[in-house]
């Protein structure tokens, strides 16, 4: 019986741990034309990602944005994810040159732009933009 209270405890404790995390996610979803410009319509803060499977540079992004998401401050960003090599429309429609492009809109204001960009704290500032009022 103890196993099993203790079980029921550690399972609790990780459900929790999950709900906590969880309620302060951002949106992460991949690009749909109609969610997008419903997302703009609404004032929403987005950052598009344009990514391929296999650029380097957007492996790297993908740990930064994950985190930047999961946190308190940008709970209420939802990021769009185009695929380079599968949405080529989306791609020329965003003016998006290259892969691992990623573009911030406060509803729908481009708010700020980078390409190529690993460095935590500038993706950051990108999503930061998306904030702004």
């Amino acid at each position: 019986m103890r196993t099993f209270t203790r079980m029921a405890a550690v399972a609790g404790a990780a459900f929790v741990t999950l709900a906590a995390a969880t309620a302060f996610a951002g949106d992460l979803r991949p690009f749909e034309t109609k969610a997008f410009e419903a997302a703009q319509r609404a004032g929403t803060a987005i950052v598009v990602d344009v990514w391929a499977s296999w650029c380097p540079t957007c492996a790297a992004q993908e740990p930064i944005i994950e985190k930047l998401i999961s946190s308190p401050e940008f709970s209420s960003v939802t990021v769009f994810k185009v695929d380079f090599d599968k949405q080529k429309e989306v791609v020329q429609a965003l003016g998006a040159q290259r892969q691992s492009t990623l573009i911030a809109f406060k509803g729908a204001s481009e708010t700020a732009r980078s390409v190529g960009d690993t460095d935590a704290a500038s993706i950051e500032a990108l999503f930061r933009s998306a904030l702004k009022n």
